[in-house]
């Protein structure tokens, strides 16, 4: 009777167990872990670098936004000021005060057409000598108490 030495750990199989024995590995059972273990390194160093690229991405658009902002800031000042000097240009009094400075006159008793072509009214000329509209004045310029005489 031949008989196969004794697996360390194992006692002695008979019959059908002995047969499915032979199908288990005799050693120990051990996974390749080197690829596995590379796998999850792989993966947790790609994430981080993902996670540091988006963190610039995020930065960099972050410092736009600034830039931006203080641009749109910087714009909206000077559309205001603009803004200013139209409404002070076009102010009927320094509409006047410019018209003046051409050499205009007040225009005189104007005439109006009627639809069907008729004139109403008698139309008047332009003259110097008429008297020209009052307005109120001009706030004098701010004066600084430096300025000022006796001081």
């Amino acid at each position: 009777m031949s008989r196969k030495p004794e697996l360390k750990g194992r006692p002695e199989l008979k019959g059908r167990a002995a047969r499915l024995a032979h199908l288990l590995p005799t050693g120990r059972a051990q996974a390749a872990r080197t690829p596995f273990v590379l796998l999850v390194v792989v993966l947790l160093g790609g994430g981080l670098i993902g996670l540091l690229v988006l963190n610039s991405a995020l930065s960099e658009g972050a410092f736009q936004l600034d830039d931006l902002q203080r641009e749109t800031k910087s714009l909206t000042d000077e559309e205001q000021a603009l803004q200013r000097d139209i409404d002070a240009y076009s102010a009927p009094d320094a509409l006047q005060r410019r018209a003046r400075e051409l050499g205009m006159v007040p225009g005189g008793d104007p005439a109006f057409l009627a639809p069907d072509g008729t004139v109403k009214g008698v139309p008047g000329a332009a003259s110097a000598a008429r008297a020209p509209l009052v307005l109120a004045p001009e706030a004098p310029a701010a004066t600084s108490p430096s300025s000022t005489p006796g001081r």
